[in-house]
């Protein structure tokens, strides 16, 4: 049976959210690890990698991970998966259109197998101030919710669960 590592890199967790029903929906066994814990990966057959954005970077770690690992995820079945609130718009959900994704591709020397990009949530409730009035004035921009009263979650579970069966 085939063995799955899943990493994720997030700040709020909802990446990792997303990690665990994608974990639900594979096909055998899979292990979840934020890139923080720095996993041994070479063991597994399929390496999916998750990654959310905050102000319109991806963490650092994430790509230190990324580089360091470079020939072993490149030899494995691999996918590459983005969390962002852009991708809330239809004419920002696909790899293809989605910014923050093009900017990942075009930021690594790894070219994932498969990669994806799903809507995120927004939890002003959970948030610091800075940040909570840091996103409210991005969404006021870009004209997403502003009541910080509120969560606003965006995700298409239809469209994780597709890509984790087509993993």
């Amino acid at each position: 049976m085939q063995k799955s590592i899943i990493i994720y890199s997030s700040v709020d967790g909802h990446t990792k959210e997303i990690c665990e029903k994608i974990a639900g929906y594979m096909i055998g066994d899979s292990d979840i690890f934020s890139v923080d814990d720095n996993p041994e990966i070479q063991n597994y057959e399929k390496i999916i990698i998750g990654a959310s954005i905050r102000y319109g970077k991806y963490r650092t770690k994430l790509f230190d991970f990324i580089e360091s690992n470079i020939e072993v995820i490149s030899e494995k079945e691999n996918a590459f998966f983005s969390v962002n609130v852009v991708a809330r718009k239809a004419e920002k959900n696909t790899p293809n259109t989605n910014p923050y994704v093009q900017k990942f591709l075009n930021s690594t020397t790894w070219i994932p197998n498969k990669v994806e990009v799903f809507a995120g949530k927004i939890d002003y409730p959970k948030y610091k101030f800075l940040d909570k009035y840091a996103i409210k004035f991005i969404m006021w921009i870009t004209k997403g919710p502003t009541d910080t009263s509120k969560r606003y979650e965006f995700t298409d579970w239809d469209k994780v669960k597709n890509f984790a069966k087509n993993i």
